[in-house]
């Protein structure tokens, strides 16, 4: 994150280089590179919720002068907030990652019907392959969906300058603009063009009073359609000559239709064929699709996910193949690209590159990803684990307790989802008592409405909420509960506990995360109550800076350690079998490495031996 501002200041007005010099070239990640188009064209409003592969966008936004930007509670906030400003006649950025426009489908779809008086770009970053998500939703079909049209950048000059071209667009037809990069454009880099910041004016004086196109009750709903139907009618004429969709004639004999990274793959598995790429995803320009296939002997679509240019194209009545040679499912390579490439003919079987012979190498245990060292989750995990109850999980750094040795989510969805499902689950009849585990940012994302609805119905479930003072799982960011904004400013901090008391839930209990027994003993007694209950879990994530400052690591006392292997199921991964220490029993000792461990004392609580050292001895040790 550090490493990304450094680069978004270097980037910004400040440190260009001659003040004379409109222009001049940088090196961006596809995000800093968006948040960079938006700043040039004059977006002066900016929200969103932190989701990889799409969090950059704002953090670097944010450093930029003469702007406002924010975290939201979550995505639907966050886009009602962008329309707002959008409505008052100021350009905006809303920025999220495909399954936030989910969230935020209600609020998108209501923008289509209304318009703007200002432009709007929706940056909704897809993530192919899933590197940090629960599906692989293809954004494009949200944009047909709502009649809205679609940019895919396949580098980062194309997302510095989609978006500029989106909020023009954006403004010249009334309506809102997806930007869609994808994992790799977003974190990839290359080099970019940029300039200087255009100022906008106010599109309005006031803010507007026009019910019949800004009120969708159903009688003016009505009379929107047909104007957003006439709307994206006269955007695919205009797609024709979009001057960011471009066609590359090279040798006749094969023609590949492409967009976003696939484009990049394109040029470098197949160099001598002709290309036209899209830049315009939704609508798609008819004529010059045609006028592209009568070019060429054979056609072939090139698309990370659903085969969505391959159908419009058929519907065309154009020969074209696509998803018979590409994968539909996972992030494409160039690897990938190639062997499909081999195996369906396009290309001879001499153009896979000479394999070099790789030295022989021990073959590497396995990596599994684990929580922290540290982490106040880990503890909480391990008391809720001996409850031996159905555990409703979320999204989140926490999600990792369902790995091994902790092995204690049994369910997880989507934000705001564990709440839900433990009702749910306990209102149809479950005979076991549920549990929901959920985070602070994530209860303020969409855990209150659920945990209304478990007071409101009076559902006996146990509901944790994982309080680590920050969003952790996407790089840190703030939230409702830290007291700080996006900007740095200080702010009113929600109290959680305050929050479900209001709600109406009665058993409320706010723990120490790594306090173990009395996370145990709480929730021993929560499961006897046959009503709603809340506990809260609250421990400052352990990788935060201040944090860091007061790392204490424990000890092992080999004369007291008999190697029982208690420790080492709480996962954490400071604790290591000793390679030197063995006992008569052929078990071995626990060693613990002072490069990780932070001194949780999770270890030494659950040590039946009481073989590992708490801080105060530590410390203790240190002063004689």
């Amino acid at each position: 994150m550090d490493t990304a501002r450094t680069r978004a200041f270097n980037a910004s007005p400040q440190a260009e280089a001659p003040s004379n010099e409109r222009e001049t070239w940088v090196l961006l990640s596809g995000n800093e590179a968006i948040a960079r188009g938006a700043w040039e064209a004059g977006v002066v409003f900016a929200s969103g919720y932190p989701g990889t592969p799409s969090t950059e966008i704002l953090e670097t936004f944010a450093r930029f002068p003469g702007i406002y930007a924010e975290w939201a509670p979550n995505e639907k906030v966050a886009l009602d907030a962008a329309i707002g400003a959008a409505y008052a006649g100021r350009r905006a950025l809303a920025t999220m990652k495909h399954v936030g426009l989910n969230v935020a489908a209600d609020a998108f779809f209501y923008a289509s019907m209304t318009g703007l008086e200002a432009g709007l770009v929706i940056a909704v970053a897809d993530d192919p392959g899933m590197h940090s998500s629960q599906n692989e939703q293809d954004t494009r079909n949200y944009a047909k969906f709502a009649r809205v049209p679609c940019l895919d950048p396949a580098d980062s000059q194309d997302a510095r300058d989609m978006v500029i071209a989106g909020l023009d667009l954006s403004e010249q037809f009334d309506t809102p603009v997806i930007v869609r990069p994808t994992t790799r454009i977003s974190h990839g880099f290359s080099r970019v063009r940029v300039g200087m910041r255009e100022e906008h004016p106010p599109r309005v004086r006031r803010f507007p009073r026009n019910p019949s196109k800004y009120v969708m009750v159903p009688s003016n709903a009505r009379k929107r359609h047909p104007v957003v139907e006439e709307r994206i009618r006269r955007i695919a004429e205009y797609a024709e000559t979009f001057p960011l969709n471009r066609v590359e004639m090279r040798d006749g004999d094969l023609g590949i239709i492409t967009t976003g990274i696939a484009y990049q793959y394109a040029r470098e598995i197949f160099p001598h064929a002709s290309i036209l790429k899209l830049g315009m995803v939704w609508p798609l320009p008819h004529d010059l699709i045609a006028d592209f296939a009568r070019q060429v002997k054979r056609l072939i679509v090139l698309e990370e996910l659903d085969p969505f240019i391959e159908e419009h194209v058929r519907m065309m009545g154009i020969p074209v193949e696509g998803k018979s040679i590409f994968p539909l499912i996972g992030e494409f390579n160039p690897h990938i690209v190639r062997e499909a490439a081999i195996e369906a003919g396009l290309l001879p079987e001499t153009a896979r590159p000479p394999s070099v012979p790789l030295p022989d190498l021990p073959e590497l245990p396995g990596r599994p990803p684990v929580l922290c060292p540290g982490c106040p989750h880990r503890g909480v995990f391990w008391a809720i684990k001996k409850l031996h109850l159905p555990v409703n999980g979320d999204i989140g750094c926490y999600t990792l307790g369902v790995v091994p040795p902790l092995n204690a989510i049994h369910t997880t969805g989507c934000m705001g989802a564990g709440i839900g499902v433990a009702h749910g689950a306990s209102k149809a009849g479950s005979p076991e008592k549920h549990v929901a585990v959920i985070g602070d940012s994530t209860f303020f994302h969409t855990g209150i409405p659920a945990l209304i609805n478990v007071a409101y119905n009076r559902s006996p479930v146990i509901v944790v909420i994982m309080d680590n003072r920050v969003t952790a799982m996407t790089g840190d960011q703030p939230n409702p509960g830290t007291g700080e904004t996006l900007m740095g400013e200080k702010t009113q901090e929600v109290d959680i506990e305050a929050l479900v008391r209001a709600i109406g839930i009665k058993h409320v209990t706010t723990v120490d995360a790594y306090n173990e027994p009395e996370v145990e003993r709480v929730l021993k007694a929560y499961k006897r109550l046959d009503e709603p209950a809340v506990l809260i879990t609250r421990r400052p994530c352990a990788l935060l800076p201040e944090v860091r400052k007061q790392y204490v690591p424990l000890k092992v006392n080999p004369d007291l350690c008999d190697g029982c292997g208690v420790c080492i199921q709480t996962g954490c991964p400071a604790l290591v079998r000793s390679k030197a220490i063995h006992i008569p029993s052929g078990r071995q000792k626990v060693e613990i490495d002072p490069l990780l461990c932070t001194g949780c004392e999770l270890c030494a609580q659950v040590c039946p031996q009481q073989a590992i050292s708490f801080r105060d001895q530590v410390l203790g040790d240190k002063t004689r």
